[in-house]
């Protein structure tokens, strides 16, 4: 079941995204963070567990970021990360979003909904709001890639 996270989730979802973390294939992300970014985050729970969480980030009138998408390894590969995603594709086209984007280190993941790959200096309300504060900048290896939700990316209908 995909659905909205509530406040029970936050712990959660810290420790799915942090286990990741620990495996340098993700950012972590601080207990406070969660608790004031719950709204933007969408969760799958199978059998009253949660499986897997992704957040939408809004940054400016056209712009939004997917942030935190992590899947338990034992649900990878099953499509949960790819409802995830359409979740918040859905809900950018609902807020009549202009761009999405996304920094990740599983940039192919991104490639297959329909994101294309960009230099990171086309998204500066997110390099100085958020990243000039993270502890791997300028260096982080996340790759940049976009979604504009008014085109199709030239793949059909993607999300």
């Amino acid at each position: 079941m995909l659905r909205k996270a509530i406040i029970e989730d936050v712990e959660k979802i810290y420790k799915l995204i942090n286990d990741f973390a620990a495996k340098n294939v993700m950012l972590p992300r601080s207990l406070s963070e969660l608790y004031e970014n719950i709204r933007d985050f969408f969760v799958f729970i199978e059998n009253d567990n949660l499986i897997g969480c992704a957040a939408l980030h809004i940054f400016w009138k056209d712009l939004a970021e997917i942030k935190s998408v992590a899947v338990l390894e034992s649900h990878q590969r099953k499509g949960v990360g790819k409802k995830l995603a359409m979740a918040c594709v859905r809900e950018a086209k609902k807020l009549q979003i202009a761009k999405m984007f996304v920094l990740t280190y599983v940039p192919e993941f991104f490639e297959k909904c329909g994101f294309r790959r960009v230099e990171k200096e086309t998204l500066p309300h997110k390099i100085w709001s958020e990243c000039v504060k993270c502890h791997k900048f300028p260096d982080c290896g996340e790759i940049p890639l976009i979604y504009e939700l008014n085109k199709n990316n030239g793949r059909g209908t993607a999300l």
